[in-house]
């Protein structure tokens, strides 16, 4: 198929599960882009937290937050977030559902708050800042609480007028974000900018939120390690994300 852009999920699809990506994962990308394929980040992470990701391989398109920003070439040209009010219905509702011990985050633009003090998760979230998110001033594009229980997630999505929420596989957690705030519409969005039919797309993933953007791309492939779900719906898998199953199957392609 003649592939316009790839499109990566970052953790455990092109990241190893120590959180790195390979020197042969960059040789295989850095090759990709000289034979004129566009790279594109796909995560449910703030851009805050990606950036030595970014750094390190130059993507042309970086959509994070899950669908809620969007920058091409280095500029922002996509957002979509909560409204303050929405953000503290939605801060206020978390800790009735949940309890006052609740742990959260949440992403703005430029950065990612975190209402426990000691950085418990230093791989995701070494630079957060804290809040107590008891007065949150700020719009927000994504927030996610410490929670398996979906009843209490959808009671306090039900809560914040076009809210989603959607679990993650790998962590104790739930993504609450705009319901339109998703990888597959981000996507959308850029064929239009770009001009560039999702047919001539090639989408990598491993979890829940990747299923969209898999299913919608002229070829969906999860990593080896990817969720029994995400597997039924793809139309290929490659090696896992330790094994530079990403990198192996682009290789093939060029």
């Amino acid at each position: 198929m003649d592939f316009k852009i790839f499109l990566f999920d970052l953790d455990f699809t092109l990241l190893r599960s120590d959180k790195t990506i390979s020197d042969y994962t960059v040789s295989i990308l850095k090759k990709a882009q000289t034979r004129g394929i566009l790279l594109g980040f796909s995560t449910s992470r703030g851009n805050t937290s990606i950036q030595n990701y970014i750094d390190l391989i130059g993507p042309d398109i970086v959509i994070c937050n899950a669908g809620a920003c969007i920058y091409l070439n280095n500029k922002l040209i996509y957002t979509e977030e909560f409204t303050v009010d929405q953000t503290r219905t939605f801060f206020d509702t978390a800790y009735k559902v949940c309890g006052p011990d609740v742990e959260m985050t949440c992403d703005t633009l430029d950065k990612l708050f975190w209402n426990r003090k000691e950085n418990k998760t230093e791989q995701y979230m070494p630079d957060a800042a804290f809040n107590d998110f008891k007065n949150f001033d700020q719009p927000v594009m994504k927030i996610c609480v410490q929670t398996v229980d979906q009843s209490a997630a959808d009671a306090i999505a039900a809560q914040v007028p076009g809210c989603a929420a959607l679990r993650f596989s790998d962590i104790p957690w739930f993504k609450f974000a705009p319901v339109t705030a998703t990888k597959e519409n981000a996507i959308e969005f850029l064929s239009s900018r770009l001009g560039i039919p999702v047919s001539q797309m090639a989408a990598f993933g491993d979890d829940y939120s990747d299923m969209g953007m898999l299913k919608m791309c002229g070829k969906g492939i999860a990593v080896g390690n990817a969720i029994e779900p995400v597997k039924a719906i793809t139309d290929e898998i490659t090696d896992s994300c330790d094994d530079d199953g990403v990198a192996k199957w682009i290789s093939k392609i060029l």
